[in-house]
Protein backbone atom coordinates (compact mmCIF):
# COMPACT_ATOMS: atom_id res chain seq x y z
CA UNK A 1 0.00 0.00 0.00
CA UNK A 2 1.08 3.66 -0.50
CA UNK A 3 2.82 4.66 2.42
CA UNK A 4 4.52 7.94 1.43
CA UNK A 5 2.37 10.42 3.23
CA UNK A 6 1.86 8.19 6.16
CA UNK A 7 3.30 9.86 9.46
CA UNK A 8 6.76 8.21 10.62
CA UNK A 9 6.43 5.73 13.07
CA UNK A 10 8.46 7.65 16.33
CA UNK A 11 5.72 10.77 15.71
CA UNK A 12 2.77 8.47 15.86
CA UNK A 13 4.48 7.04 19.12
CA UNK A 14 4.23 10.45 20.62
CA UNK A 15 1.26 11.25 19.57
CA UNK A 16 0.18 8.15 20.81
CA UNK A 17 1.17 8.87 24.09
CA UNK A 18 0.01 12.19 23.98
CA UNK A 19 -3.87 10.90 23.20
CA UNK A 20 -3.42 8.52 25.75
CA UNK A 21 -1.65 10.44 29.10
CA UNK A 22 -4.88 11.69 30.30
CA UNK A 23 -7.14 8.55 29.33
CA UNK A 24 -8.16 5.74 31.28
CA UNK A 25 -7.52 1.96 30.30
CA UNK A 26 -10.69 0.75 28.12
CA UNK A 27 -10.45 -3.15 29.16
CA UNK A 28 -11.82 -4.24 32.12
CA UNK A 29 -11.69 -7.77 33.54
CA UNK A 30 -15.43 -8.27 32.50
CA UNK A 31 -16.33 -9.65 28.93
CA UNK A 32 -19.20 -6.42 28.87
CA UNK A 33 -17.41 -3.26 27.54
CA UNK A 34 -17.45 -0.06 29.41
CA UNK A 35 -21.04 1.91 28.08
CA UNK A 36 -20.57 5.42 26.49
CA UNK A 37 -22.74 7.96 28.22
CA UNK A 38 -25.45 7.38 26.53
CA UNK A 39 -25.65 3.75 27.07
CA UNK A 40 -24.17 2.61 23.70
CA UNK A 41 -21.21 0.91 22.69
CA UNK A 42 -18.55 2.96 21.43
CA UNK A 43 -16.80 1.51 18.20
CA UNK A 44 -14.68 3.33 16.21
CA UNK A 45 -13.78 1.77 12.77
CA UNK A 46 -10.86 2.55 10.25
CA UNK A 47 -12.68 3.03 6.81
CA UNK A 48 -16.05 3.00 5.31
CA UNK A 49 -16.50 -0.68 4.85
CA UNK A 50 -15.56 -1.04 8.57
CA UNK A 51 -18.11 1.61 9.72
CA UNK A 52 -20.91 0.08 7.72
CA UNK A 53 -20.81 -3.48 8.93
CA UNK A 54 -20.20 -1.80 12.59
CA UNK A 55 -23.35 0.44 11.80
CA UNK A 56 -25.66 -2.26 10.23
CA UNK A 57 -24.91 -5.30 12.95
CA UNK A 58 -25.00 -2.79 16.40
CA UNK A 59 -27.93 -1.08 15.02
CA UNK A 60 -29.65 1.17 17.98
CA UNK A 61 -26.98 -0.32 20.40
CA UNK A 62 -23.75 1.00 19.12
CA UNK A 63 -22.53 4.66 18.50
CA UNK A 64 -19.51 4.55 15.67
CA UNK A 65 -17.22 6.81 14.65
CA UNK A 66 -14.64 6.39 11.49
CA UNK A 67 -11.29 7.29 11.71
CA UNK A 68 -11.07 7.56 7.99
CA UNK A 69 -13.72 10.72 7.12
CA UNK A 70 -15.33 10.93 3.45
CA UNK A 71 -13.30 11.57 0.58
CA UNK A 72 -9.66 11.03 1.73
CA UNK A 73 -7.87 7.85 0.19
CA UNK A 74 -7.98 5.42 3.51
CA UNK A 75 -3.94 4.40 2.91
CA UNK A 76 -3.05 8.08 3.22
CA UNK A 77 -4.52 8.48 6.34
CA UNK A 78 -2.39 10.26 8.77
CA UNK A 79 -3.96 10.53 12.30
CA UNK A 80 -4.37 13.57 14.13
CA UNK A 81 -3.72 12.89 18.57
CA UNK A 82 -7.72 13.62 18.43
CA UNK A 83 -7.96 10.53 16.54
CA UNK A 84 -6.18 8.43 18.89
CA UNK A 85 -7.75 9.68 21.91
CA UNK A 86 -10.49 8.18 20.44
CA UNK A 87 -9.31 4.68 19.79
CA UNK A 88 -8.12 4.13 23.41
CA UNK A 89 -11.66 5.49 24.63
CA UNK A 90 -13.77 2.64 22.25
CA UNK A 91 -15.17 -0.26 23.60
CA UNK A 92 -14.76 -1.72 20.35
CA UNK A 93 -11.88 -1.16 17.43
CA UNK A 94 -12.81 -2.70 13.89
CA UNK A 95 -9.95 -2.54 10.99
CA UNK A 96 -9.07 -4.33 8.45
CA UNK A 97 -4.67 -4.75 9.27
CA UNK A 98 -2.49 -3.81 6.43
CA UNK A 99 -4.82 -1.48 4.34
CA UNK A 100 -3.54 1.35 6.57
CA UNK A 101 -0.40 0.91 8.39
CA UNK A 102 -0.69 4.41 10.62
CA UNK A 103 -3.88 2.89 12.06
CA UNK A 104 -2.44 -0.50 12.47
CA UNK A 105 0.22 1.18 14.43
CA UNK A 106 -1.74 3.16 16.75
CA UNK A 107 -4.77 0.13 17.73
CA UNK A 108 -1.71 -1.80 18.80
CA UNK A 109 -0.54 1.11 21.19
CA UNK A 110 -4.17 1.51 22.14
CA UNK A 111 -4.59 -1.77 23.54
CA UNK A 112 -8.32 -1.83 23.21
CA UNK A 113 -9.73 -5.08 25.20
CA UNK A 114 -11.93 -5.82 22.01
CA UNK A 115 -10.36 -4.97 18.96
CA UNK A 116 -11.30 -6.96 15.89
CA UNK A 117 -9.15 -7.23 12.68
CA UNK A 118 -11.21 -8.50 9.92
CA UNK A 119 -8.24 -10.17 7.92
CA UNK A 120 -8.75 -12.64 10.57
CA UNK A 121 -12.22 -12.98 9.75
CA UNK A 122 -12.37 -14.38 6.58
CA UNK A 123 -9.22 -16.38 4.52
CA UNK A 124 -7.14 -13.55 2.83
CA UNK A 125 -5.70 -14.75 -0.50
CA UNK A 126 -2.27 -13.04 -2.37
CA UNK A 127 -3.84 -12.30 -6.02
CA UNK A 128 -0.87 -12.94 -8.20
CA UNK A 129 1.33 -14.75 -5.46
CA UNK A 130 1.94 -17.86 -4.68
CA UNK A 131 1.26 -17.13 -0.63
CA UNK A 132 -2.44 -18.21 0.93
CA UNK A 133 -3.20 -17.82 4.20
CA UNK A 134 -5.57 -20.37 5.43
CA UNK A 135 -7.64 -20.10 8.83
CA UNK A 136 -8.13 -24.05 8.82
CA UNK A 137 -12.02 -24.08 8.94
CA UNK A 138 -11.97 -22.08 12.34
CA UNK A 139 -16.06 -20.60 13.03
CA UNK A 140 -16.98 -17.04 13.38
CA UNK A 141 -16.79 -17.25 16.69
CA UNK A 142 -12.95 -18.54 17.32
CA UNK A 143 -11.75 -16.04 14.14
CA UNK A 144 -13.25 -13.50 16.45
CA UNK A 145 -11.38 -14.53 19.64
CA UNK A 146 -8.25 -14.82 17.66
CA UNK A 147 -8.91 -11.17 16.28
CA UNK A 148 -9.07 -10.03 19.69
CA UNK A 149 -6.52 -11.67 21.01
CA UNK A 150 -4.06 -9.71 17.86
CA UNK A 151 -3.55 -12.88 16.18
CA UNK A 152 -2.79 -12.38 12.86
CA UNK A 153 0.83 -12.45 11.38
CA UNK A 154 2.60 -9.28 10.10
CA UNK A 155 1.52 -6.84 7.34
CA UNK A 156 3.06 -5.79 4.65
CA UNK A 157 2.92 -2.93 2.04
CA UNK A 158 0.40 -4.89 -0.40
CA UNK A 159 -1.96 -6.37 1.83
CA UNK A 160 -2.48 -7.43 5.50
CA UNK A 161 -1.25 -11.07 7.14
CA UNK A 162 1.76 -12.03 4.93
CA UNK A 163 0.97 -9.87 1.78
CA UNK A 164 -2.64 -11.44 1.45
CA UNK A 165 -5.43 -9.01 -0.74
CA UNK A 166 -6.94 -7.21 1.51
CA UNK A 167 -9.69 -6.28 -0.36
CA UNK A 168 -12.49 -8.70 1.32
CA UNK A 169 -15.09 -6.23 1.17
CA UNK A 170 -15.88 -6.40 -2.42
CA UNK A 171 -16.79 -10.20 -2.27
CA UNK A 172 -20.14 -10.16 -1.01
CA UNK A 173 -19.34 -14.19 0.12
CA UNK A 174 -16.50 -13.14 1.87
CA UNK A 175 -17.82 -9.92 2.89
CA UNK A 176 -20.43 -11.81 4.75
CA UNK A 177 -17.89 -14.00 6.79
CA UNK A 178 -16.30 -10.73 8.12
CA UNK A 179 -19.93 -9.91 9.03
CA UNK A 180 -20.87 -13.09 11.57
CA UNK A 181 -17.14 -12.59 12.98
CA UNK A 182 -17.53 -9.04 13.77
CA UNK A 183 -21.26 -9.89 14.80
CA UNK A 184 -19.85 -12.73 16.95
CA UNK A 185 -17.64 -10.21 18.70
CA UNK A 186 -20.31 -7.61 19.35
CA UNK A 187 -22.21 -10.38 21.23
CA UNK A 188 -18.99 -10.90 23.05
CA UNK A 189 -18.60 -7.09 24.46
CA UNK A 190 -22.01 -6.58 25.06
CA UNK A 191 -23.68 -10.09 25.56
CA UNK A 192 -26.91 -7.65 27.42
CA UNK A 193 -28.20 -6.77 23.38
CA UNK A 194 -26.23 -10.66 21.78
CA UNK A 195 -29.75 -11.30 20.60
CA UNK A 196 -30.25 -8.33 18.56
CA UNK A 197 -26.80 -8.66 17.26
CA UNK A 198 -27.60 -12.16 16.24
CA UNK A 199 -30.80 -10.27 14.41
CA UNK A 200 -28.99 -7.75 12.86
CA UNK A 201 -26.14 -10.18 11.25
CA UNK A 202 -28.61 -13.07 10.11
CA UNK A 203 -30.13 -10.21 8.03
CA UNK A 204 -27.33 -8.18 6.54
CA UNK A 205 -25.65 -12.01 5.49
CA UNK A 206 -29.07 -12.53 3.82
CA UNK A 207 -29.09 -9.37 1.89
CA UNK A 208 -25.46 -10.31 1.03
CA UNK A 209 -26.43 -13.60 -0.52
CA UNK A 210 -28.86 -11.56 -2.56
CA UNK A 211 -26.21 -9.62 -3.98
CA UNK A 212 -23.99 -12.75 -4.55
CA UNK A 213 -26.64 -13.91 -6.30
CA UNK A 214 -27.15 -11.00 -8.59
CA UNK A 215 -23.60 -10.81 -9.23
CA UNK A 216 -23.50 -14.25 -10.75
CA UNK A 217 -26.59 -14.46 -12.33
CA UNK A 218 -25.92 -10.99 -13.79
CA UNK A 219 -22.33 -11.79 -15.11
CA UNK A 220 -22.98 -15.44 -16.41
CA UNK A 221 -22.76 -14.77 -19.87
CA UNK A 222 -20.83 -12.15 -21.18
CA UNK A 223 -18.85 -11.21 -24.57
CA UNK A 224 -15.52 -11.02 -22.26
CA UNK A 225 -14.37 -11.89 -18.88
CA UNK A 226 -11.08 -9.50 -18.78
CA UNK A 227 -11.96 -5.53 -17.64
CA UNK A 228 -9.12 -3.32 -17.10
CA UNK A 229 -9.07 -1.43 -14.15
CA UNK A 230 -7.09 1.52 -12.10
CA UNK A 231 -5.76 -0.50 -9.28
CA UNK A 232 -6.27 -4.08 -8.47
CA UNK A 233 -8.79 -3.79 -5.89
CA UNK A 234 -10.71 -6.79 -7.55
CA UNK A 235 -9.35 -9.31 -7.18
CA UNK A 236 -11.66 -11.02 -4.89
CA UNK A 237 -14.78 -10.17 -7.05
CA UNK A 238 -12.92 -11.31 -10.24
CA UNK A 239 -12.27 -14.69 -9.04
CA UNK A 240 -15.42 -15.58 -7.42
CA UNK A 241 -17.64 -14.67 -10.85
CA UNK A 242 -15.08 -16.07 -13.45
CA UNK A 243 -13.67 -12.60 -14.19
CA UNK A 244 -9.97 -11.42 -15.13
CA UNK A 245 -8.72 -8.32 -13.47
CA UNK A 246 -6.06 -6.93 -15.13
CA UNK A 247 -4.89 -3.49 -12.63
CA UNK A 248 -2.99 -0.92 -14.23
CA UNK A 249 -1.18 0.23 -11.06
CA UNK A 250 -1.43 -3.33 -8.77
CA UNK A 251 -2.78 -3.28 -5.51
CA UNK A 252 -1.30 0.29 -4.16
CA UNK A 253 -3.81 3.20 -6.53
CA UNK A 254 -1.09 5.50 -6.50
CA UNK A 255 1.93 3.58 -8.02
CA UNK A 256 2.91 4.39 -11.78
CA UNK A 257 2.97 2.14 -14.51
CA UNK A 258 6.04 1.42 -16.28
CA UNK A 259 5.60 1.69 -20.01
CA UNK A 260 6.27 -2.15 -20.06
CA UNK A 261 3.30 -2.51 -18.30
CA UNK A 262 1.13 -0.01 -20.38
CA UNK A 263 1.84 -1.99 -23.50
CA UNK A 264 1.09 -5.44 -21.84
CA UNK A 265 -2.87 -3.96 -20.94
CA UNK A 266 -2.90 -2.44 -24.72
CA UNK A 267 -2.48 -5.90 -26.29
CA UNK A 268 -4.73 -7.73 -23.45
CA UNK A 269 -7.24 -4.69 -24.30
CA UNK A 270 -7.07 -5.95 -27.98
CA UNK A 271 -6.55 -9.43 -27.81
CA UNK A 272 -9.20 -10.27 -24.94
CA UNK A 273 -11.93 -7.58 -26.29
CA UNK A 274 -11.90 -5.11 -23.63
CA UNK A 275 -14.25 -2.41 -24.14
CA UNK A 276 -13.89 -0.34 -20.80
CA UNK A 277 -11.53 1.03 -18.57
CA UNK A 278 -12.28 1.55 -14.80
CA UNK A 279 -11.11 4.41 -12.93
CA UNK A 280 -12.58 5.49 -9.27
CA UNK A 281 -13.62 8.06 -7.19
CA UNK A 282 -10.71 8.79 -4.15
CA UNK A 283 -7.54 8.04 -6.67
CA UNK A 284 -6.48 9.96 -10.05
CA UNK A 285 -7.97 9.25 -12.77
CA UNK A 286 -5.31 10.23 -15.63
CA UNK A 287 -3.50 7.29 -16.24
CA UNK A 288 -6.90 5.26 -16.94
CA UNK A 289 -8.16 8.03 -19.50
CA UNK A 290 -4.70 8.20 -21.20
CA UNK A 291 -4.49 4.59 -21.66
CA UNK A 292 -8.36 4.76 -22.89
CA UNK A 293 -7.82 7.24 -25.61
CA UNK A 294 -4.68 5.98 -26.65
CA UNK A 295 -6.45 2.40 -27.18
CA UNK A 296 -9.87 3.66 -28.24
CA UNK A 297 -11.43 2.77 -25.31
CA UNK A 298 -14.59 4.18 -22.90
CA UNK A 299 -13.83 4.83 -19.21
CA UNK A 300 -16.38 4.28 -16.60
CA UNK A 301 -16.40 4.07 -12.57
CA UNK A 302 -15.36 0.80 -10.74
CA UNK A 303 -15.48 1.66 -6.88
CA UNK A 304 -13.02 -0.59 -4.90
CA UNK A 305 -16.01 1.16 -1.67
CA UNK A 306 -13.15 2.52 0.20
CA UNK A 307 -15.05 5.85 1.28
CA UNK A 308 -18.50 7.29 0.02
CA UNK A 309 -18.49 10.33 -1.19
CA UNK A 310 -21.22 13.10 -3.27
CA UNK A 311 -19.40 11.23 -6.23
CA UNK A 312 -20.21 7.82 -5.40
CA UNK A 313 -22.84 6.57 -7.36
CA UNK A 314 -25.05 5.68 -4.42
CA UNK A 315 -25.41 6.17 -0.93
CA UNK A 316 -24.00 3.29 0.89
CA UNK A 317 -22.70 -0.46 0.00
CA UNK A 318 -25.11 -2.12 -1.44
CA UNK A 319 -25.90 0.64 -3.97
CA UNK A 320 -22.75 1.05 -5.12
CA UNK A 321 -22.40 -2.39 -5.32
CA UNK A 322 -24.89 -2.86 -7.49
CA UNK A 323 -23.68 0.37 -9.86
CA UNK A 324 -20.31 -1.59 -10.25
CA UNK A 325 -22.96 -4.67 -11.46
CA UNK A 326 -24.34 -2.52 -13.55
CA UNK A 327 -21.20 -0.88 -15.04
CA UNK A 328 -19.33 -4.55 -15.42
CA UNK A 329 -22.27 -5.60 -17.32
CA UNK A 330 -22.75 -3.29 -20.07
CA UNK A 331 -18.22 -3.07 -20.14
CA UNK A 332 -18.35 -6.89 -20.61
CA UNK A 333 -21.28 -7.15 -22.78
CA UNK A 334 -23.15 -9.36 -20.41
CA UNK A 335 -26.36 -11.10 -22.47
Amino acid sequence: MNVRRLIPSTALAGAVALGLVSLSACGGTSDAADKGGDGKLDVVASFYPMQFLAERIGGDHVSVQTLTKPGVEPHDLELKPSQIGELSEADVVFFLKGVQPAVDEAIEQAGVKHTVDAATLTELEDHGTAEEHDHGGESAEEHAEHAEEGKGGHADEHGSEAGGDPHVWLDPVKYAEVAKGFGAALKKADPDHAADYQKNTDALVKQLGGLDSAFEQGLKTTSTKTFITTHSAFGYLAERYGLDQEGIQGLDPESEPSPARIKELQDTAEQEKVTTVFFETLASDKTAKTLAKDTGLKTDVLDPLEGITDRSKGDDYFEVMQANLTALKKALGAK
